[in-house]
């Protein structure tokens, strides 16, 4: 099954599947899909050779699968595994000192009501946050400051007006399904900002205190998959400033073909506007329904140029090269093994390294470590 072009694998390393992978410096992080097992470390100054560090364990019924490091501090997730009860106790964020990898250090935990944090950015300073918070219904964004590890504090918060019922919001989704803030991602004064089955949002955090809508968007109503990712680009394409938009291949609201991504141009951020979509060549032949996690699960937040690798569920690894925005084209993929029992890959996240290398973790089969000459 194994398939490649402009990519060579370098190494695999064999641990419980993961829902991110990250790299600083030489050592890599992942969080994994299911609990117990937490959260692994990884020296990777070798990437033909990658050496176990440490391994942090979650609770029983809770799982860490997502992770974030800057500089010495490592960020990690804490969700409830599965349903959760909306006065549950013990899901947020935990925060280490990882100045040591091998041996990392608890530096103290923030705690939220209900199923806890999903998706969040980290800067070094800020935490961009989705959690589940006490008298509001779904995952709202929250930003914290994290100047001193050991004491989070919230600076500022947002919602869809209709989230917060403890405060006498009017709910208006009877007919929908319920908001649920997904992943923030912060480039200069705004957060981009994917809610699930409600689309995205721009916001404006000039000032954090008082985060203030730009504009909105949602294909879900037409294109049945939920909105997972809102990647800018730093610079403009065709003298235009351009979003990526991830559509998650699950929790469809009915069958429907694979998840593709969009490209959103966004230079008069309130009006964004769609003008291009990418898919993985052949994938989509005839628009009939195929199962879930077939497609598009998420871009690299980490990419050079104009070239972003994507996890891309049973299609592994895509380099979509975004040069033009019109007519972004793949310019290489990896497509790993399944595993053991599986009758294909589940690609769930991908990274890269300042060495270019890419990093990709299967949600049931380790990470593999890739050269591409794509970059």
């Amino acid at each position: 099954m194994l398939s490649h072009a402009n990519t060579t694998l370098v190494s695999h390393f064999d641990c419980p599947g993961g829902g991110q992978v990250w790299v600083e410096g030489s050592t890599m992080y992942v969080g994994h899909q299911r609990p117990t097992s937490g959260t692994t470390i990884v020296d990777v100054s070798d990437p033909s050779a990658p050496r176990h560090l440490a391994t942090i364990e979650v609770p029983d019924g809770w799982h860490s699968h997502k992770v974030r490091v800057a500089g010495d501090v490592m960020v990690v997730n804490m969700e409830r595994f599965g349903k959760s009860a909306p006065d549950q106790v013990g899901g947020g964020l935990r925060i280490y000192d990882v100045s040591r990898p091998r041996t990392p250090k608890l530096i103290s935990a923030w705690d939220t009501m209900g199923g806890g944090v999903h998706r969040f950015d980290f800067d070094g300073r800020y935490a961009y946050i989705s959690p589940t918070v006490q008298g509001y219904v779904g995952n709202i964004v929250m930003i914290l400051d994290l100047i001193d590890p050991a004491k989070p504090t919230e600076v500022g918060r947002w919602w869809i007006p209709g989230q917060w019922t403890a405060g006498g919001e009017e709910y208006p989704w009877a007919d929908w399904v319920p908001p649920r803030c997904h992943h923030p991602l912060r480039y200069g004064d705004r957060l981009y900002v994917s809610y699930w089955h409600h689309g995205f949002f721009i916001l404006d955090i000039s000032d954090m205190s008082k985060p203030t809508l730009v504009s909105h968007a949602n294909t879900s109503p037409s294109f049945p998959h939920p909105t997972h990712t809102c990647l800018r680009f730093p610079q403009k394409l065709h003298g235009r400033d351009i979003m990526v938009v991830a559509d998650e291949d699950v929790a469809k609201l009915w069958p429907a073909a694979p998840s593709f991504a969009w490209v959103y141009d966004i230079t008069n951020e309130r009006l964004p506007t769609p003008i291009a979509t990418f898919q993985v060549p052949g994938l989509d032949t005839d628009g009939r329904p195929q199962p879930p996690m077939t497609g598009c699960h998420q871009p690299s937040e980490r990419f050079v140029g104009t070239v972003v690798p994507f996890a891309w569920f049973a299609q592994g690894l895509r380099l979509v090269d975004f040069a033009d925005p019109f007519r972004p084209r793949e310019v290489g993929h990896y497509l790993p093994e399944p595993a053991p029992g599986a009758d294909r890959p589940s690609s769930n996240d991908v990274t890269i390294d300042s060495r270019g290398l890419v990093y990709l973790v299967d949600r049931v089969n380790g990470v593999d470590i890739i050269e591409t000459t794509a970059f």
